[in-house]
């Protein structure tokens, strides 16, 4: 009978983790495709970072011309499936839609899945590797932007091999990014149509570990470094090494490698943060049985770093916020698991070197939070030991790139990707990722065939 009720919740727990939204009929994509006014100067291609021709893949819909909608999309965006269901859309082409000011936007993200859908669906090969021109370009991370960048690198006859140090590739698609958001399926999906090019991804390979920056520098004539981030750092307070607190990314992590944790059913879940992990590790809590499940954030919900339909799935799953509140203190029981939390009240202060009001706290306003669980997801960590590894100049962790070339401070690497974004430069999104990923290829390529004529 036991054996039977753990079952039951197993797959419950499966259920939960299912993806959220359901394809579009084909009747409602042609309705939706139909509505679309194709403009001539389309506002939702500039606001798409990977300039998909938005429009005219919406006509192909229109028209039953799947494969040309699909080839449009994945054309522009190598990883278009993926972005279908993560990109912020209504923020970014629905944002820029004309229609916005009659009536409501055209649903591009669900019209986009709809075509990508199709393509998965039908296994369709919609590009091929370019004749091989003798060269060999190595890719560090196998994630959105690595995946992009090894994508048309192919195309344009290079041999091309992306070493990642997990055991499958897809970066924050495969680890970091809830399934029922981002299923497995549709990102094992666009590894796969990358693979087919003739991409080698040597998974389980460690830069630093497995092979040495130096040997890779030698043994290529360029070097795109596409890392992405690492683990959650500590809060640098007391009880952080408590049974009961997770780092965001890892907790996440273990629902997308389907190891999915029993012990979060009925407790009462702390999250310290409130950018796009903190929602999805307090999402993921609430699927995984939470009891209760508050985002606790030292600034406002003005500051607040994730996205809009983030913050409005996460109050729909009942998550709570508790705004100008920081933790203090992580306390534990006498068997050393958690128990509560210490908080302190805090007010804005004066702007800093960002522009952002600095957090201050008042005197006197501790108060303690009952909790089981702290999810910790206050930003990542950088590799910083295999940036220096290539010998290349960093601040703070955030490689520094010439931006018209994409170059670093060794002609013979490019970098793109989260390994760039910060210090007030760019924004962390998977699609800006992607585009940074074509970029850096191409200026990949621009740089070795004008060496190449060079020799000539």
């Amino acid at each position: 009978m036991a054996l039977n009720q753990e079952n039951i919740m197993s797959q419950q727990l499966k259920r939960n983790f299912m993806e959220l939204t359901s394809r579009m009929t084909k009747n409602e994509a042609i309705e939706e495709a139909n509505r679309c006014l194709y403009c001539y100067d389309a506002p939702c291609i500039k606001a798409c970072p990977t300039s998909i021709q938005i429009p005219n893949f919406i006509k192909k819909i229109a028209s039953g011309n799947m494969k040309g909608s699909a080839t449009t999309i994945l054309e522009a965006n190598p990883i278009g499936a993926s972005c279908a269901r993560v990109c912020p859309t209504e923020e970014l082409c629905e944002g820029a839609c004309v229609l916005n000011s009659s009536t409501k936007p055209i649903k591009i993200g669900e019209l986009q899945r709809y075509a990508t859908d199709w393509a998965m669906e039908t296994n369709a090969q919609l590009f091929k590797q370019g004749q091989s021109n003798g060269q060999k370009v190595a890719i560090i991370g196998a994630g959105p932007a690595g995946l992009s960048a090894a994508r048309e690198l192919s195309r344009f006859g290079y041999h091309v091999t992306i070493y990642e140090a997990e055991s499958k590739a897809g970066g924050l698609g495969s680890y970091g990014i809830v399934s029922f958001r981002l299923p497995n399926e549709v990102v094992d999906w666009e590894i796969e149509q990358i693979e087919k090019l003739g991409v080698e991804i040597k998974t389980n390979t460690a830069v630093g570990v497995d092979i040495s920056a130096e040997d890779i520098l030698a043994q290529y004539d360029s070097v795109i470094l596409a890392v992405g981030m690492g683990a959650v750092p500590n809060l640098g307070i007391e009880g952080e090494d408590l049974d009961g607190v997770h780092d965001a990314i890892e907790f996440v992590r273990k629902t997308k490698m389907g190891t999915l944790t029993k012990n979060i059913v009925g407790k009462r879940v702390a999250v310290i943060g409130a950018g796009n992990t903190a929602i999805d590790g307090a999402t993921s809590a609430v699927r995984l049985g939470a009891d209760n499940v508050q985002i606790l954030y030292r600034r406002t919900q003005k500051e607040m770093t994730a996205y809009k339909f983030e913050y409005e799935f996460a109050k729909q799953d009942g998550v709570e916020f508790k705004w100008l509140t920081a933790p203090k203190k992580i306390i534990g029981n006498e068997a050393g698991v958690v128990v509560g939390i210490e908080c302190v009240k805090m007010k804005l202060g004066e702007a800093g070197a960002d522009g952002r009001q600095r957090p201050e706290e008042i005197e006197g306003s501790n108060f303690i939070i009952e909790v089981d669980a702290v999810i910790k997801a206050i930003g990542q960590t950088r590799f910083v030991s295999l940036i220096e590894a290539f010998g290349l100049q960093h601040t703070n962790g955030v490689v520094d790139i010439d931006e018209t070339t994409m170059q670093t401070s060794n002609a013979k690497v490019f970098a793109c990707g989260d390994v760039v974004f910060g210090n007030g430069q760019g924004e962390a999104m998977v699609v800006t990722a992607v585009q940074q990923g074509k970029d850096a290829a191409y200026k990949t390529h621009q740089r070795l065939t004008s060496f190449s004529k060079s020799l000539l």
